[in-house]
């Protein structure tokens, strides 16, 4: 990327859920360099870019699909974001007695400089993602959103911060079908819900507040082979 054409001090820190198996997971990379250095997906913004369209850029880029939904939930401008211990340790860590040449160079000291990021999660049908590596990745890949290892900087904070948001939201949005194929049980809905909010609902009670809400439709019977015992299925109404 040409930082020369991004804007200065400001970026885009995105958390980007995945749901499956009773898992609530998160998108997660790991750089090619040597050394332990685990990132959530971000980037910089264009002087010519809106700042939700940079957001948006940086999840397609990562999950390799469009229409994707995003939810600014924070910004982070803390002094001490460890931007540049991450990069010190990086560069000691890959480029031994080459730290000073590093050091002195324009594009490093533009990238210590303190930078305040612009937070948004995104929800996506994992069945749908293809996790793409940049060029800066060894890896990217899903974690349990139980099971993170520690991030660079401050993305752990980050990452806390949109699964608090997303909790709240849960209740107040309709954003969580975005976890889901274009079809799903009514089942599948309420496994995303008690795995999200760790807890659990007396099931007629869930559905009757679901349906209350009034933004499904209610399809055929799912075919299973038990005609009477098949679940319906429901998609959110156009």
């Amino acid at each position: 990327m040409d930082i020369i054409n991004c804007i200065n001090q400001v970026s885009i820190d995105c958390v980007i859920f995945g749901y499956e198996n009773h898992q609530l997971k998160v998108l997660i990379s790991k750089s090619r360099f040597k050394g332990d250095f685990y990132s959530l997906p971000s980037g910089f913004i264009f002087q010519n870019e809106d700042i939700e369209d940079a957001a948006q850029r940086v999840v397609r880029e990562r999950t390799g699909i469009e229409n994707i939904y995003l939810k600014h939930f924070n910004v982070f401008g803390k002094v001490g974001r460890k931007r540049q211990e991450f990069l010190d340790k990086l560069i000691a860590l890959n480029y031994v007695n080459q730290e000073e040449e590093y050091q002195n160079s324009d594009r490093y000291k533009w990238f210590i400089n303190r930078f305040i990021s612009i937070g948004y999660y995104s929800l996506v049908d994992i069945n749908s993602v293809i996790p793409q590596t940049s060029e800066l990745d060894e890896s990217i890949g899903w974690y349990n959103i139980h099971d993170v290892p520690e991030l660079i900087m401050d993305y752990n904070q980050v990452l806390q911060d949109a699964y608090h948001c997303l909790k709240s939201d849960i209740n107040e949005l309709s954003n969580i079908y975005n976890l889901l194929p274009e079809q799903f049980t009514m089942k599948e809905i309420q496994d995303i819900y008690e795995t999200i909010l760790e807890k659990t609902f007396i099931r007629t009670n869930f559905q009757k507040k679901i349906l209350e809400l009034d933004v499904l439709e209610r399809l055929e019977k799912k075919f299973t082979g038990a005609k009477n015992k098949a679940p319906y299925l429901y998609r959110v109404k156009k």
